[in-house]
C-alpha cells in the first residue's frame, strides 16, 4: 500500500538533493545556507515523527534563523536559451502536457485507484488519496517531460533547486500558517471567536451564521495569510457549534465552501508571500503589492458568491 509516509519519504529526499546541488554551486556566495535551510527541511520530511515536537520546534527556529540572515540563489540552469527556444517552437501548445499530467493523475487517483485492491489491501491510503495521487501525479508529470525534451538527468533537481531558490523562505510559509492554525485550535482561540459570534447572532438567524463564518474565514486568512491556518480555528468556533449543530448545517459542504472563502482572503493580503509578494518580486513590478491590487475587485465579489452558495446549499441537504 502507498502510503502518505511514502510522499515525505520522496519529498525529503527531493529537498536532500536541493541541498547537496546547493553545495555544490559555487557561483552562489550564500551556498552553505542554502544547503542547510534545505537540508533542515529535508529532515524534517525524513525524520520530523523522530524528532518530536520539541525537536522539530528547535528545526524550525533553526531555519527561521538562516533565513532571516539571507539566502542566496542558485543558478541551476542546464539548458541554454537558445536550447529553450526551439524547444517551445518544436512542441508548440504539447509543453503544457506534463503539467496537465498533473491534475488528471491526481483526479484519477482520487475517484478511481483509491477503491482499488492489490492482495486484498488498498492500492492508496484511502484516508490520503488525493494528497498521495497528487505527488503521483508530479512524478507522471517528470516522467513525460523528460521522454518528451530529453534534459539533461539532473534536469528536474537543478531547476527545481532553482525555482525554490528564487522562492526562498516563502516557500515553506504554507506549511508553517498550517501548523500555527492547529496551534491556534488547540490553544482555544476558536473557543473565543465562538462565544464572540455566538452573543452577537440572534438565535434564528441562519444567514448571519453563514456571513460570520465565510467572512470571518476570509479575514483570519487575510491575518494568517494562509486558509488552512484559519480553517481550524473557525470552524471549531463558527462553523462546528452554529451551522452544523445548532441550524443543522451539511459539514462537507460547508468545510469546501468555507476554505473557498478563505481562499478569497488570501487574494488580500501580503501575509501570503508565496503567492502575492513573491510573483510580484519575480515579475519586478514597482508596486510590492501590485498583485493584490489586481486581485481584489475579484476577491470580493467570489467572497459574496461564496456566502450565497453556502447559505443556498449548505442547509438543504
Amino acid at each position: 500500500m502507498i502510503t502518505l509516509q511514502h510522499v515525505y519519504v520522496l519529498a525529503g529526499l527531493v529537498f536532500a538533493a536541493y541541498a547537496g546541488l546547493s553545495l555544490a554551486d559555487r557561483e552562489n556566495p550564500r551556498r552553505l545556507r542554502n544547503a542547510a535551510f534545505w537540508g533542515l527541511f529535508a529532515v524534517s520530511f525524513l525524520a520530523g515523527d523522530l524528532l518530536g515536537d520539541r525537536g522539530n520546534g528547535f528545526l524550525v527556529l533553526a531555519m527561521v534563523g538562516i533565513a532571516a540572515v539571507g539566502l542566496g540563489r542558485g543558478r541551476g540552469v542546464v539548458t541554454t536559451p537558445e536550447e529553450r527556444r526551439a524547444l517551445a517552437a518544436k512542441w508548440g501548445e504539447r509543453l503544457f502536457l506534463p503539467a496537465l499530467a498533473i491534475p488528471a493523475v491526481t483526479l484519477l487517483g482520487a475517484l478511481v485507484l483509491k477503491n482499488l485492491t492489490v492482495g486484498g489491501a488498498p492500492l492508496l491510503q484511502t484516508a490520503q488519496a488525493t494528497l498521495i495521487s497528487l505527488a503521483l501525479g508530479v512524478v507522471v508529470a517528470i516522467a513525460v517531460a523528460m521522454l518528451m525534451f530529453r534534459p539533461p538527468p539532473i534536469a528536474p533537481l537543478q531547476e527545481g533547486r532553482r525555482l525554490m531558490d528564487t522562492v526562498g523562505w516563502a516557500a515553506v510559509l504554507p506549511q508553517m500558517l498550517a501548523s500555527l492554525g492547529a496551534v491556534f485550535a488547540l490553544a482555544g482561540v476558536g473557543e473565543v471567536i465562538g462565544g464572540m459570534a455566538s452573543s452577537v447572532i440572534p438565535g434564528d438567524s441562519r444567514f448571519l451564521a453563514v456571513v460570520a463564518y465565510c467572512g470571518g474565514m476570509a479575514l483570519f486568512t487575510v491575518i494568517m495569510g494562509n486558509g488552512f491556518a484559519a480553517f481550524p480555528v473557525m470552524t471549531a468556533g463558527v462553523g462546528l457549534p452554529l451551522i452544523v449543530n445548532r441550524f443543522g448545517g451539511d459539514p462537507a459542504i460547508m468545510g469546501a465552501i468555507g476554505m473557498l472563502s478563505g481562499f478569497c482572503g488570501t487574494l488580500m493580503t501580503p501575509m501570503a508571500a508565496n503567492f502575492n509578494i513573491v510573483p510580484a518580486a519575480l515579475l519586478e513590478l514597482k508596486d510590492r503589492n501590485g498583485v493584490i491590487r489586481a486581485q481584489i475587485p475579484t476577491a470580493l465579489p467570489l467572497l459574496a458568491g461564496n456566502i450565497a452558495l453556502m447559505y443556498l446549499l449548505v442547509f438543504r441537504f
